[in-house]
């Protein structure tokens, strides 16, 4: 049967589990938990049409889609990624065709694309194009003598192949009854700024009218595909205001209009209406790497003593900076794919398919075209692009496109909403529980919570250890450890149980330090400190401290000080100032995170080197 072309494609619909990622997922420790979940299929290069020996082809997904749809109403996603000189500011993700290859990407590329969509065997389903990742958003903001401009860039928009190659990709493919077209229009920490939404909307018009095409071809526009950008910053808005200074001024803003995905994608759907896009556009938002889980994750606002620390302290996209796009350390997977989830967005959906590298860490000869970019190097510490801040990309990645296991580990354990049971039979253990955490620090106690663990038959229950020996059990997420001593650290960690008898490996180590004494007079200042470690590839990690004020007096300044037992060095760090001494770390608070009511937080982070074991540091804060 013929799928006549309705308003939101998502809407009373199946979507395309793509075998193949489906089985690199379930092969993966826990990811049964998500193999069944929709995700893109990726045409990036001339040869993907066809597919080859080990490679599915246009063709053999489409027939697989058949299979999967029975009859009923079903999407099945594609992403059209072969510009000639394609995502001219980044090195990674270049492709095969040159700067003036446009016939090439034509003939070769979008014509057979589109013959294979016009197919009759295939007309009853639902196919969405996602069209040109990267290429247009970075005419405006990488070409043209702006600051980050590139020559690349400078080349393409010159030449007009990036506008005439996504006309006649939208002309060619739309004329398909049962096609549904949405252009790539970036991500909020790219084009949210005045100065480049309005740009970027105008230009995509360009496109959209330009080689044939008209604006009846395009159905709508997806945002941080590929990308990390949060869904929705639950701590803070771009209306807030701390003493008088908006959060647009705060750094990790900087005057941009919005300060997440959800803000901006209904922005820009009103824009491109009213720049002459067809009133019933509809957006889709990748949330495939925009989770942002796991024991970094603010449990609330940052402290009001300046606007930095309330935007810092609160955010839940904890790269270096929005400009970070590289196989990000400490991303999560994010909302689960789903059909007109807000209002203005068709769906949700995981263009990017979670576990394939944005790009490959060092130099990889290849046949693909792909080269070496510094982003993806966790040693580089930026460019103008990214404020010249760290790049926070995780070690040891292949090229863009290839299966990276520690990603999809990382992306696993940082899942934000956290995944539920994995499936399976009643010998398979519980997952570790997650971010462990302490909610309250006395001089005699210590209080601690954690994210539930998910097993295929129900967790029935919990045990907490102290230093390596258990001290008592739980059926909730919480525990409080009493009748401790006065200015000593303790080591927790947590282990799951499940109904069947089976019991998971301990959870990541958190180090807690009790308070001083309570003193007397007016009240005392004191804190305590928390460690734990966010990634760790072998020879380096990642790690966030977070200190709490125990006392019942504000603080004025804190000092967090530990002895290093292996041979850890500190290599950068974030929100406070170091000084090191051989194996002595002595870690004071920045100017903005120093003052902390009763009951307050604040937090650092660092990145370190080491070699052979890495024990967690016996940690003591000093309040003033």
């Amino acid at each position: 049967m013929d799928a006549a072309r309705v308003d939101n494609p998502y809407a009373g619909a199946g979507v395309y589990v793509n075998p193949e990622w489906s089985a690199h997922a379930a092969a993966e420790p826990g990811g049964s938990a998500v193999a069944g979940q929709p995700t893109a299929v990726w045409l990036d290069r001339i040869a993907a049409i066809q597919g080859g020996p080990g490679a599915m082809g246009l063709r053999a997904h489409l027939d697989a889609a058949v299979t999967q749809a029975a009859g009923r109403p079903f999407v099945v996603q594609l992403v059209i990624y072969d510009l000639p000189g394609r995502d001219c500011a980044a090195l990674a993700s270049n492709g095969e065709l040159g700067p003036t290859e446009l016939g090439r990407y034509k003939s070769e590329f979008i014509d057979p694309i589109a013959a294979a969509l016009a197919d009759p065997a295939y007309a009853g389903l639902r196919i969405v194009n996602t069209i040109e990742i990267d290429s247009l958003p970075n005419l405006v903001t990488n070409a043209g003598g702006t600051a980050t401009a590139t020559p690349q860039c400078d080349t393409m928009k010159a030449n007009g192949n990036y506008v005439n190659g996504v006309g006649y990709a939208l002309a060619k493919l739309g004329a398909v009854p049962n096609v549904y077209n949405y252009i790539d229009a970036g991500h909020h920490g790219w084009l949210g700024w005045d100065s480049n939404l309005d740009p970027s909307v105008q230009l995509l018009h360009q496109a959209a009218t330009s080689s044939g095409s008209t604006v009846a071809n395009v159905q709508g526009f997806v945002v941080n595909t590929a990308n990390y950008s949060a869904l929705k910053e639950p701590n803070f808005t771009i209306d807030d205001s701390v003493n008088g200074t908006s959060v647009r001024q705060s750094k990790w803003v900087d005057w941009n209009r919005y300060v997440d995905e959800l803000s901006y994608a209904q922005a820009f759907r009103q824009r491109a209406v009213a720049a002459g896009f067809d009133a019933g556009v509809g957006m889709l938002i990748d949330t495939s790497r925009n989770g942002w889980g796991g024991s970094a994750r603010p449990a609330g606002p940052g402290a009001r003593t300046s606007v930095d620390s309330y935007v810092d302290g609160g955010r839940i996209d904890r790269r270096f900076q929005s400009g970070n796009w590289c196989n990000q350390s400490g991303a999560g997977l994010g909302e689960r794919p789903a059909a007109a989830p807000q209002p203005g967005v068709d769906a949700y959906v995981w263009v990017k398919p979670p576990g394939e590298s944005d790009g490959a860490s060092s130099q990889i000869a290849n046949d693909e075209g792909k080269g070496f970019d510094r982003m993806c190097d966790p040693t580089y510490t930026g460019n103008a692009r990214n404020g010249n801040q760290m790049s926070g990309a995780l070690p040891n990645s292949p090229l863009a496109g290839h299966w990276f296991s520690a990603q999809f580990q990382e992306l696993l354990r940082n899942a934000y909403p956290p995944l539920g049971g994995s499936g399976g039979g009643d010998t398979t253990a519980p997952t570790a529980p997650t971010a462990l955490r302490s909610t309250a620090v006395t001089s005699s106690g210590v209080s601690l919570a954690w994210a539930a663990a998910t097993d295929n038959v129900g967790v029935t229950g919990y045990d907490v250890y102290r230093g390596g020996v258990q001290i008592g059990s739980t059926t909730g997420t919480s525990y409080a450890d009493s009748g401790l001593t006065a200015s000593t650290a303790y080591s927790y960690a947590v282990r799951a149980r499940d109904a069947a008898g089976n019991a998971s490996a301990l959870s990541t180590a958190l180090v807690v330090s009790t308070s001083a004494g309570s003193g007397g007079g007016g009240g005392n200042a004191g804190c305590a400190a928390t460690y734990t470690v966010s990634s760790d590839w072998g020879a380096g990690f990642n790690a966030d401290v977070t200190v709490t004020n125990t006392g019942s007096a504000a603080t004025t300044s804190w000092k967090v000080t530990w002895t290093w037992a292996g041979n850890q060095q500190v290599t950068n760090l974030w929100n406070g100032g170091l000084t090191q001494a051989g194996r002595a770390v002595t870690v004071v608070n920045a100017g903005y995170n120093g003052a902390l009511a009763p009951g307050g937080t604040a937090g650092f982070g660092f990145g370190a080197s080491y070699s052979g074991a890495n024990p967690a540091p016996t940690l003591t804060c000093t309040a003033g």
